[in-house]
């Protein structure tokens, strides 16, 4: 694969952050005498399925570490919450610059086929019924992603908006202390409620949500295509183009690893 794939799939930058969260691992009870696999390693093929989209037993073994020991980490982090903390650090990262916009959120959400069924999996109303699933994405003003949640295909748009904006995370600021509240919300016309537009109003939050019959599209698309290409970035990830996991927090890890992927992604261009 060339140069050291550790170095650049995961750079030294990404790994900074990430280290310190890993969860450590105590040896298998197996016995034999097998040297540890190295937590960098282990991390770069979990980055190398994530960009690939490659099935587990199809990791190459420049990476150092078995299919099933990659896996099997992958799990535990994802009980661990490492994706979820690894954002957090990115972003605070990138709140300290002064690069988060917190004017306005977006939020919007894409469908996902689910070959093999599995937890968070329901008819696609859009797919002929086809099982999937549903990642919803909550972004800053440009489109930097703050939140996300997976559910089944056919759960309506609007049920995801209260989750997402509860997982909005405290994060650090350019001054002062951390900061988690936005001044105003956009959205299309999937999320329009009056129980909506009540519940943002006892939080302070302005309300941009299209109304049915009133406001055009290309009038939402104003601010819509942030979320839009931000979304694009996250299933440029090939293994959210097809969810593979049978189980839904594993889907959900692999779309918050994008989010951690994407928001470095942008701390990387702020570097050159």
């Amino acid at each position: 694969m060339g140069a050291d794939p550790s170095k650049r799939l995961v750079p030294d930058e990404l790994w900074e952050p990430a280290a310190p969260l890993l969860s450590s691992f105590a040896a298998r009870p197996q016995g034999g005498g097998t040297a540890p696999c190295d937590e960098r390693a282990v991390f770069t093929a979990v980055v190398y399925a994530q960009t690939s989209g490659c099935a587990w037993r199809h990791l190459p073994p420049t990476f150092g570490t078995s299919p099933a020991t990659a896996h099997r980490r992958f799990t535990v982090w994802t009980q661990a919450g490492l994706w979820r903390r690894l954002h957090l650090a990115v972003l605070d990262e990138l709140g300290a610059r002064g690069e988060v916009d917190w004017t306005s959120a977006i939020v919007d959400a894409a469908s996902v086929r689910a070959k093999g069924g599995g937890s968070l999996t329901r008819p696609n109303p859009v797919d002929r019924g086809r099982k999937g699933s549903k990642p919803h994405v909550l972004s800053d003003a440009q489109g930097i992603p703050l939140a996300v949640v997976v559910s089944g295909a056919n759960m309506h748009d609007s049920l995801a908006l209260k989750p997402l904006i509860r997982g909005i995370p405290a994060v650090r600021s350019r001054r002062g202390p951390p900061r988690r509240r936005l001044v105003e919300l956009c959205a299309d016309k999937a999320y329009f409620s009056a129980e909506h537009l009540a519940w943002l109003r006892e939080r302070g939050l302005v309300a941009r949500i299209g109304r049915p019959g009133i406001e055009s599209g290309e009038r939402l698309g104003r601010h819509r295509w942030k979320i839009e290409r931000s979304i694009a970035r996250l299933f440029g990830y090939r293994r959210l183009t097809v969810r593979y996991e049978r189980k839904g927090s594993h889907l959900l890890a692999f779309l918050g690893l994008a989010a951690d992927l994407t928001c470095y992604e942008k701390l990387a261009k702020l570097a050159k």
